[in-house]
């Protein structure tokens, strides 16, 4: 039979005999099992479309479906194009019409097929939440027995993909569903249990709330989940359990502080990073703990002394040998275990790294890390391109790291490469990366410019994506910081007055910020800022009295008025406010505003206005002028300020005055 693929005589299956066709299936089935070739020739003799025939006709038995249902799940535990023949043939649509029959053994077969197909994850999701009441009934025949139980839970865990599917689970009760189970003392019920109920939180507040006070027999759910994370379970169930914990946390469902987080899952993280767990939970163990640190401070400290876990994640980015690491390997054979160690290493260094400047000197002393994160940078996995900058854009941050290590190797030049031919998900790190090389103390700053990085940034100014766009605007921003003349009429010229007036007017309250702190270097320094003035006075002058009478932030606001006070202290560029009478009776409104931070700016601005350097006629002009309009005595009033800083402003502004 194997010899040629043959399933023999498959003529019970066409015959209107019920005991034949029956007889007929559970040959097929034996041959079936545990044997790839045999489950192909199913689908190449035509029987798929037969099975499904059989299982949709109600006059045939619930033993001959049964059969059917069987073989079919048999089919979907074989390759990939097994599986992409079942749902082809419109298998899943069929699946699903059956657990709703009253049988438990025909339910129980479609339930053990409808698992196979979607761990796969080449399901469409979606097929299941075509229907809620879909969704409704597997939440309510899910505790009937171990194999529903085990079945359904994998079902959800792989076809929850969005909130909305998140959504759906937890409001048809799936939460309370779930809790019973993580008691259960079948293995095999626990572990889907919490793959599905890691899933369901992901990254929803809401649903992570409820499960964080979900309980069952008066035990909250973090409380069970704590006993599966014990050292005396298995290493699958403890890394199963920590990540649950993980998400938990990470949604808004658990605090920081509560002490299972930094006490008792991130403890296991670590040790599921150690060298003698298995491949996957060394990946899984560190790409879990990169995400719980990610966005605190306090847990990136304790998780950088816990069990020497950057020396731990050093050895990670030596696995460079399939051979050498074959022993660890549990199934995937196919995959690149070195980059995928390497990826995970970068991430975890990344999120440890990310705030404390003696954290990132104990990764950055890694032997040979930065050699690593070079090579990864030219990897042609975009994973792992994407992890490398990841980690380069925290250590980024620090400021030695630019002035030394950044600048030795010289990190720019991949980074820029990247930048220039990178997918979109490396160029958004990859830009912000190089934001941070084009502050004002870094020594690569230089080379950059020089390389034709104005006009890259520029183009990433100009994008559509608003990660994109901010980082572009954000990079122009830093290199325009003190720099020389011609710098700042490149990037105005490359740039183009119309896109900079464009971003000056986008929604984004960050991309706004920003280009307003572009603006600001732009217009610092008095040659500077009256020569481009003379170019473009006009329609800045028409851009900030936009902003101002805008319903922005005050941030904006101040930001906005500090780009006038630049003005203000030009020689000439000061002219074109106070030639707007709109804008000096703006000025004086922010004078009077009750926030301290406007006031100062406001006031910061006249004080340039009637700056008597000089003892020039024209100065005498201006303090005239606006002596006239009642800012003098608008000063006056403001010395009763409690306000320290606006109180020192005004009696400087008061001094010029003759």
């Amino acid at each position: 039979m194997e010899v040629d693929g043959s399933l023999g005589p498959l003529d019970g299956f066409f015959t209107g005999n019920p005991e034949h066709s029956l007889e007929t299936c559970r040959n097929v089935k034996n041959m079936v099992i545990g044997n790839n070739r045999q489950k192909s020739a199913v689908i190449n003799d035509g029987l798929l479309p037969r099975l499904l025939q059989l299982m949709i006709d109600e006059s045939v038995s619930f033993d001959l479906r049964t059969e059917s249902a069987v073989i079919l799940g048999s089919v979907a535990k074989g390759t990939d194009q097994h599986i992409q023949s079942l749902i082809d043939a419109g298998c899943v649509h069929v699946l699903l019409k059956g657990i709703f029959s009253v049988h438990l053994k025909y339910v129980e077969a479609c339930l053990r097929c409808l698992r196979s197909i979607y761990l796969s994850n080449k399901a469409p999701a979606d097929l299941v939440y075509q229907d809620l009441a879909i969704i409704s009934h597997l939440v309510n025949i899910l505790s009937k027995t171990a194999t529903t139980q085990e079945c359904i839970t994998s079902i959800f865990s792989s076809c929850c993909k969005t909130q909305a599917h998140q959504n759906v689970l937890y409001s048809n009760g799936m939460v309370a569903a779930l809790a019973p189970l993580l008691n259960s003392n079948v293995y095999k019920v626990q572990m889907p249990t919490m793959k599905c109920l890691a899933v369901i939180c992901y990254k929803n507040e809401a649903v992570s709330h409820a499960v964080a006070s979900a309980a069952f027999n008066g035990e909250p759910i973090p409380s069970l989940l704590l006993k599966l994370i014990a050292r005396n379970k298995t290493s699958e169930m403890q890394m199963a359990a920590a990540k649950c914990l993980t998400y938990l946390y990470r949604a808004g469902g658990l605090s920081a502080k509560n002490p299972i987080i930094p006490l008792k899952t991130m403890p296991t993280l670590v040790r599921m990073c150690k060298k003698d767990r298995t491949l996957e939970e060394n990946i899984d163990g560190a790409e879990t703990l990169a995400y719980l640190v990610e966005v605190d401070p306090e847990l990136q400290k304790i998780a950088s002394i816990t069990d020497h876990v950057i020396s731990t994640l050093a050895v990670y980015l030596k696995y460079t040998d399939v051979q050498q690491i074959t022993s660890k390997i549990n199934g995937k054979k196919d995959m690149d275990w070195g980059l995928e160690m390497k990826q995970a290493a970068f991430k975890a260094f990344a999120s440890i790294g990310a705030n404390d400047e003696d954290i990132r000197k104990k990764i950055i002393e890694t032997e040979n890390l930065m050699d690593h994160i070079l090579m990864a940078m030219t990897s042609d996995n975009a994973k792992v391109q994407g992890a490398a900058t990841r980690c380069l854009h925290s250590l980024s941050r620090s400021v030695q790291q630019l002035r030394t290590t950044f600048k030795d190797h010289s990190i720019w030049k991949p980074l820029m490469k990247l930048i220039e031919i990178g997918c979109d998900e490396v160029l958004t790190i990859a830009s912000s990366t190089l934001c941070n090389l084009l502050l004002e103390f870094s020594p690569s700053k230089e080379d950059i410019l020089e390389s034709g990085a104005i006009n890259m940034l520029c183009k990433l100014a100009s994008k559509e994506d608003p990660a994109l766009k901010l980082n572009g605007v954000w990079g122009l921003m830093n290199m325009a910081f003190q720099s020389e003349e011609k710098v700042k009429s490149e990037i105005v010229e490359t740039l183009g007055s119309e896109q900079l007036f464009v971003l000056l007017s986008d929604e984004d309250p960050t991309i706004l910020m920003k280009t307003l702190g572009l603006l600001r270097n732009l217009l610092s320094n008095k040659p500077h800022i009256d020569s481009i003035m003379n170019v473009y006075g006009t329609q800045v002058m028409q851009a900030v009295v936009f902003i101002l009478e805008g319903d922005h932030s005050v941030d904006i606001k101040e930001q906005t008025l500090c780009i006038l006070a630049n003005i203000a202290d030009g020689d000439r560029a000061k002219d074109f406010i106070m030639e707007n009478e709109d804008v000096l009776k703006k000025l004086m409104s922010y004078m009077n505003h009750s926030n301290p931070q406007l006031q100062i700016a406001a006031t910061y601005t006249i004080s340039n206005l009637v700056w008597n350097e000089h003892d020039d006629a024209k100065c005498y002009h201006r303090q005239e002028k606006l002596r006239d309009l009642g800012v003098q005595r608008l000063l006056q009033k403001l010395l009763d300020t409690p306000d320290q800083t606006l109180f020192e402003k005004v009696k400087t502004a008061l001094q010029q005055f003759s």
